[in-house]
């Protein structure tokens, strides 16, 4: 029988949200790519969480628009609610969140893709990759077509031999009840490939007509909206906005759980994955937390034109009588009806300890990977590794270095750190905790830190890397206006700080020292800088920030400084773990495992010790 074959550069395995970025990084960087799907209707598809954004993941979405990504543009295009997060705190905590319309978001990102130059959608089940000496020559479809490629991303998400389950209803199915790709897996098994098995979880979604929201808190959106993507015209975004609404589970609502534990399958044994540990099931919480006599839950809106509404913070995998009895226990849902079950799903996913930091598996050259099948959780986390992934395999075919990040650079590189380096047996959830240098890698400033390695890349344009060098150039011009400019206790300056609670001037001060009092900021001063230029508001934020945290931001620096010399340590491909004599065995075990690139990355490995990395650098040293 004739089969079909066909030769492209890259082929993208799933249409989520990495598989979206690596397939637009490819195309855009003229690579010939073909994105794989189960089905073209999942493109882009939100299957959990109606938004994007929120603390830490604001900033990802941030840097994959730093660096020419498209889900920041996407939402910008499809929010029906934004707000910053953590305002009242410092800037290195504020994140944006957005509510989306989810069915707009997937038609406006598939609108893209099918519009892209060099990128062809393929609905086809990706069951096989094809390798030769090490290197990913292609792969083939159930249909037994071979689509030879120079790379391959996999990107499969939740797909893969994956299981819907509520209550004893279990369904091979991908999320929402989409086709599962359940072939796939043997053959990343039969390649050496390590596989986990996760699991996560939904909420039901509900009818708006049977809510009560007179007996919840309204949540709305920001009075100025700010953009996520810094191509954005921010007045393009003052849109009108939709309202969240949040209530709170009751002791009524527990004991229904806790009487019905045992017809949990996350109890019961029936679900084998591991959940992921910061966004528990209601079961979970009830269970893990019971000191405490209630839960928030919100109310988000689907989308503008439909009435189903997502029941955040309570994820079940409970029975479908349970659902409807915990959920009517709620204030204001004492007659809701259910629109779309919750459920669980459990799916097959890597051990990313397999790949490098440029998501490339370490035994085959040429394949990479993306997203949840890493071992994490989020559409933002995904994105970001999509785009990682994309720009790699283009990176490896056109012959040039890798885009790596590393800590100091982005929380992507935190992110792709944690999870090519340390164990994670649970799926990964990006925090701000996590960013050991957060001061310094804020969402305000993504542009700032990563614009120019997408320029250099290729995925930004001239015209973008321009603006961006006036941008720099303003700032630092403003800053050192401010810093130099003198202002006398005159009625007029008295009288404002009097106004603002400040106290008042013995003698004259500089502006800057002004900015740095708690009570004031740049933007306050206007009224009192008569020499102030017009500048744009992400200026003006930069201007502020940077003078009044410039301590703070210039001790970071220093550290900095020292997390680079280790990282600059590189440990050559070709070492042999075995010469270097003096290293405990188990640390013997885990470098040789990973491999690391470096003597930074060797040092946050659990079980090498600093006395391990002191042996280690000694031998390296001698080596020389």
């Amino acid at each position: 029988m004739c089969k079909l074959e066909e030769t492209i550069d890259v082929a993208v395995v799933g249409a989520g949200h990495a598989g979206c970025e690596a397939a637009l990084a490819c195309a855009r960087l003229g690579l010939e790519t073909v994105m794989f799907t189960v089905s073209v209707d999942s493109i882009a598809l939100m299957p959990c969480n109606p938004n994007v954004g929120g603390t830490s993941k604001g900033h990802l979405v941030r840097e994959v628009d730093a660096l020419g990504g498209e889900m920041g543009k996407n939402i910008d295009r499809t929010f029906i609610q934004s707000k910053m997060l953590n305002k009242s705190k410092g800037p290195a905590v504020h994140s944006l969140r957005a509510q989306a319309d989810k069915a707009e978001y997937s038609r406006s990102m598939r609108r893209v893709l099918e519009n892209t130059d060099h990128l062809s959608i393929r609905q086809a089940e990706v069951t096989e990759i094809i390798t030769e000496e090490g290197r990913i020559t292609g792969v083939k479809t159930y249909s037994g077509a071979v689509y030879h490629c120079k790379a391959c991303i996999l990107c499969t998400g939740t797909y893969l031999r994956a299981r819907c389950i509520y209550g004893d209803v279990s369904t091979c199915t991908g999320p929402n009840g989409l086709q599962a790709a359940n072939h796939l897996t043997e053959s990343l098994k039969a390649h050496g490939i390590s596989m986990y098995r996760f699991k996560t979880g939904t909420p039901a979604r509900v009818d708006r007509r049977s809510l009560d929201f007179s007996k919840m808190e309204e949540q709305t959106g920001d009075e100025r909206i700010v953009p996520f993507s810094f191509t954005t015209d921010p007045e393009s975004v003052q849109i009108p906005q939709v309202s969240c609404w949040l209530t709170y589970t009751n002791e009524n609502t527990h004991d229904i759980i806790r009487r019905n534990l045992d017809r949990s399958p996350l109890y019961s044994g029936v679900i084998e994955g591991t959940g992921p540990r910061y966004c528990p099931s209601i079961e979970d919480k009830v269970v893990r937390f019971a000191d405490k006599s209630r839960h928030q839950v919100f109310l988000e809106p689907e989308g503008l034109y439909t009435n189903e509404m997502y029941v955040g913070g309570m994820s079940s995998s409970l029975p479908e009588d349970v659902q409807y009895a915990m959920y009517r226990s709620v204030p204001g849902m004492e007659h809701v009806k259910i629109v779309r079950n919750a459920y669980a799903i459990e799916y097959d996913c890597i051990d990313s300890r397999q790949l490098d930091a440029s998501l490339e598996f370490k035994n085959i050259k040429g394949l990479f990977s993306g997203g949840q099948f890493n071992g994490s959780s989020g559409y933002e986390e995904a994105a970001a590794q999509g785009l990682i992934a994309g720009i790699n395999a283009a990176m490896e075919i056109q012959g040039r270095e890798p885009l790596v990040l590393d800590r100091s650079e982005a929380y992507i590189g935190v992110l792709i750190d944690d999870l090519v380096t340390k164990e994670n047996k649970e799926p990964y959830r990006m925090m701000t905790s996590r960013a050991e240098y957060r001061l310094l890698l804020r969402q305000d400033n993504a542009d700032l830190r990563l614009t120019r390695k997408g320029y250099e890349v290729g995925l930004i344009s001239r015209e973008r890397y321009e603006g961006l060098l006036k941008k720099e150039e303003a700032i630092e011009k403003e800053i050192q206006r401010v810093e130099h400019t003198n202002i006398g206790g005159t009625p007029k300056v008295q009288e404002f700080l009097e106004s603002q609670n400040s106290t008042p001037l013995k003698s004259g001060i500089s502006l800057g020292e002004l900015v740095r009092r708690p009570e004031l900021t740049y933007q306050a001063l206007a009224c009192i800088d008569e020499e102030r230029p017009l500048l744009s508001e992400d200026v003006q934020e930069q201007v502020n920030i940077n003078i009044k945290y410039e301590g703070y931001i210039k001790r970071q620096q220093k550290q900095v400084k020292q997390f680079k010399k280790l990282e600059n340590k590189k440990i050559p491909k070709d070492i042999d773990y075995g010469d270097v004599y003096s290293l405990r065995t188990e640390a013997r075990q885990k470098l040789e495992l990973y491999r690391p690139a470096s003597i930074g990355q060797a040092s946050r490995i659990s079980g090498v010790s600093p006395a391990d990395i002191s042996v280690l650098m000694i031998y390296l040293e001698k080596r020389k």
